[in-house]
């Protein structure tokens, strides 16, 4: 099968004018589709890139092929996976993450202090810390980075991630005004001090997620929100960017000025985008992509047969997939029918009939064992109780029920059969019509920000190894949030648990809270947790190994030379 898949789907990425027509094709569609114009933006300023570089390539050091065209690569506005790893070659936090078992590692900082009541964080940024472009990274830079964040014109859905620090709650509601008044100040050139609301234990693995990352003041001042731009880009990464071909790849080049650049050993790497599985398979298989980083872009049908080679790596981490409901939308605005769907819906179909590569069925939203925690079990399969529920909101049998859509991201024939899927057992146990919409990835992301939808395809990947990264999406003023949901007990809850010292307890009231999400309230319902799968012959690619964050820095990876 694997075979006749490659026969079918030979690509040919030989000449630029492959990559010209690509990059005028991506602009069209982009426009076909509404792009929003910060994405757009960031389309026609690297037009120049692309027009300037219509030519063959030759064949970087490594090639890797990422999942979707990324809608940005400012690690304080992204969202995606796909675009996150970009951000992390390219930007360095002052922690990293371990490649080895995703743990907290020294970034930017050489070091760190920590007072013994957990509140105050004395970080020492590194002497040698440079931008791509020459200049020192100083700590007033590190400061000026996190209140541009937390700023509300800033607009980063990952903003919720500075709550821990001192008034980063209400600077990122508005309620205050001035974000100079953030927990984070710069001693001297080199010592950034943190203030916390309370003791954050994931807190050093959360300085190495990417909207804490700093970014280049001079150029963000100059361009705005396609500072981007920037020719040359400054970055901090073990990366520089050469450039980026829009819907083909990006080109990086080894950072010269980079702290640690001497342990970083490929010198160029091309980092593919486009979300056709058959297609980075072929890739893969033909010895064009050296690396693909990502489950979504595997053929799924396929997840089986190419798990048991031994260039394909499978192994479980901290992500889970679920619906979210629109809960601002009718019929959704009434939980007994979000129960209702929920329960009408048999996990265990789509991960033995669609995954198939032992994902475990789950009606939470944080997977079992994230930092020691247990999930409640959520709302079960029940196909009566579901029907029971249907009818007391008005909708015996499903009579009088209006159509509704499921919306899912195209790329994966994992998310178009678990629609399919999910169309069927509603159809069958509550006699509900339900239409199915698939968008491409940008358009997905924009219609789910804007509540667009009736149902929708969630997933989500930990930033670090607690429950809180997956809960804390749900607060009521959370960008992530994505549902309408607004519950002051829920916000509650995760604020006491914060507030708690005693580990066991703390988690006890985690769990509380997520009995209310996914039993009670219901704005959303789990599908799975996630089994990862990356491909990469460990005879010509190492640097790479499974961890629970999922993480496979860049700098890291070496080609094996024969």
């Amino acid at each position: 099968m694997i075979h006749s898949l490659v026969q079918q789907n030979a690509l040919v990425r030989k000449t630029g004018v492959f990559c010209c027509l690509h990059w005028w094709a991506g602009l069209f569609e982009s426009l076909r589709l509404g792009l929003s114009v910060r994405a757009l933006g960031g389309v026609l300023i690297v037009g120049v890139w692309v027009l300037a570089g219509c030519s063959p390539l030759e064949r970087a050091d490594l090639v890797l092929h990422n999942g979707p065209e990324p809608e940005t690569i400012d690690p304080q506005i992204l969202t995606g996976q796909a675009d996150g790893r970009i951000a992390s070659a390219l930007f360095e936090g002052l922690t990293r993450f371990n490649p080895t078992n995703g743990t907290a590692m020294p970034g930017l900082a050489s070091h760190w202090e920590i007072s013994s009541d957990g509140l105050t964080y004395l970080f020492f940024l590194r002497p040698e810390a440079r931008w791509s472009t020459g200049e020192p990274i100083e700590a007033n830079e590190v400061v000026w980075s996190w209140r541009r964040a937390v700023t509300p014109a800033t607009a980063a859905d990952y903003a919720s991630q500075f709550f821990c620090i001192r008034k980063g709650r209400a600077i990122v509601n508005g309620e205050l005004r001035d974000a100079s008044q953030l927990g984070a100040e710069a001693l001297d050139a080199h010592t950034v001090r943190v203030h916390l609301e309370n003791p954050t234990p994931y807190f050093l693995e959360l300085m190495a997620s990417r909207v804490f990352f700093p970014v280049p003041q001079r150029a963000v001042e100059r361009w705005g929100d396609h500072w981007i731009r920037a020719e040359p880009l400054p970055c901090s990464g073990p990366y520089q960017l050469l450039s980026w071909r829009v819907n083909d790849r990006f080109r990086l080049r080894r950072n010269p000025q980079y702290w640690d650049a001497a342990q970083v050993t490929a010198e160029r790497i091309d980092i593919l985008s486009g979300d056709n599985p058959s297609t980075a398979l072929n890739l893969f298989l033909n010895g064009e992509v050296d690396l693909i980083s990502d489950r979504k872009i595997i053929p799924g049908e396929l997840g089986p047969e190419l798990a048991a080679r031994p260039d394909f790596h499978r192994f479980d981490y901290l992500g889970q997939d679920f619906i979210r409901f629109n809960t601002t939308r009718k019929p959704f605005q009434d939980a007994r029918v979000r129960r209702a769907v929920a329960m009408a819906l048999d996990r265990s179909r789509i991960t033995a009939h669609i995954t198939r590569m032992g994902e475990r069925p789950s009606a939470a939203v944080t997977p079992a064992g994230t930092g020691g925690y247990q999930p409640p079990a959520g709302l079960s399969y029940d196909p009566a109780t579901a029907r029971r529920l249907l009818a007391e909101a008005g909708y015996p049998e499903g009579r009088g029920f209006p159509a509704i859509e499921y919306t899912f991201n195209v790329g994966s024939r994992i998310y178009e059969q678990t629609g399919v899927e999910i169309q069927s057992m509603l159809r069958e146990h509550l006699g509900i019509r339900v239409e199915l919409r698939p968008l491409e990835w940008k358009t997905y992301l924009t219609e789910m920000s804007a509540l667009n939808y009736d149902f929708i395809r969630g997933s989500w990947v930990g930033d670090y190894d607690d429950p809180m990264t997956f809960l804390d999406c749900f607060l009521s003023d959370s960008g992530n949030n994505r549902t309408g949901w607004k519950d002051i007990r829920y916000d509650r809850l995760l604020q006491a648990a914060a507030a708690e010292a005693d580990p066991q307890r703390r988690l006890g009231i985690l769990r509380e809270a997520e009995t209310l999400l996914v039993v009670e309230a219901v704005p959303v319902t789990g599908l799975y947790s996630h089994v990862g799968l990356y491909a990469a012959d460990p005879r010509k690619v190492g640097g790479i190994w499974p961890n629970r964050m999922d993480e496979h820095p860049f700098f890291s990876m070496r080609r094996i030379r024969p």
